[in-house]
């Protein structure tokens, strides 16, 4: 049970939500329009938000679910010997979120999943990141720099915040967080360049004329 529920994880984890509703909703193919990744972001830029904010939801849902409710169903004690488990659980819909095998080993940059995960064991680490991450897009207009800064805060956010996990989950939080600023490096350069693609303010309509939909410059996405 508990070695098939890892599994389980995984799978949904990869559930590509953003590809699903882009080819049943828009008839479009979201890999091949805006930053070509399958995340929320670029589920905003190019369908408009009636698509994204769902979108946006079931990938944290497929986070917070194999924490919250596989593990228990497992029979695994999140609170004692069982976290580590449960965080093999969200380590696995992570990397099914990033690595999906429906559309061949790809997928977004695991931010709103792993932002489940956490959302089950830290919320309040969780409250504090999404702070940052918004004052920051808002501010600077750019979501990979702000995606990047959320991630690298919440190691010490978890630190001084209630969780669970102990220091097991501060040092994982620093992996993620380390792992997430490498997927952004193609970012990174572009910053560096002044190249980087900002992300207009307002909520977009989206479709297939979308602005950034067809040759935006790749921006950090969810």
């Amino acid at each position: 049970m508990t070695y098939a529920f890892l599994g389980l994880s995984y799978l949904l984890g990869a559930t590509p939500t953003s590809y699903w509703v882009g080819r049943a909703v828009h008839g479009l193919d979201l890999r091949e329009h805006g930053s070509g990744n399958l995340g929320a972001t670029n589920a905003l830029r190019v369908l408009g938000w009636r698509s994204a904010l769902p979108v946006m939801l079931v990938d944290i849902a497929k986070g917070w679910v194999p924490v919250a409710v596989l593990a228990p169903m497992a029979g695994l004690d999140v609170d004692g010997a069982g976290f580590p488990w449960a965080l093999a659980y969200g380590t696995a819909a992570i990397l099914g979120h990033m690595f999906s095998f429906w559309v061949g080993f790809k997928g977004g940059k695991g931010m709103a999943t792993s932002c489940g995960v956490f959302l089950a064991l830290a919320p309040f680490s969780v409250l504090g990141g999404f702070v940052v991450w918004l004052g920051l897009t808002l501010g600077t207009g750019y979501v990979s720099l702000a995606s990047m800064a959320a991630a690298a805060v919440l190691p010490a956010l978890i630190a001084f915040t209630p969780h669970r996990g102990g220091s097991t989950l501060v040092w994982f939080s620093v992996a993620l967080a380390a792992f997430v600023i490498w997927k952004h490096r193609s970012n990174i350069v572009r910053l560096a360049r002044g190249e980087e693609n900002r992300f207009q303010r307002g909520f977009p309509r989206g479709g297939a004329d979308a602005p950034g939909s067809a040759d935006a410059e790749p921006e950090g996405t969810p």
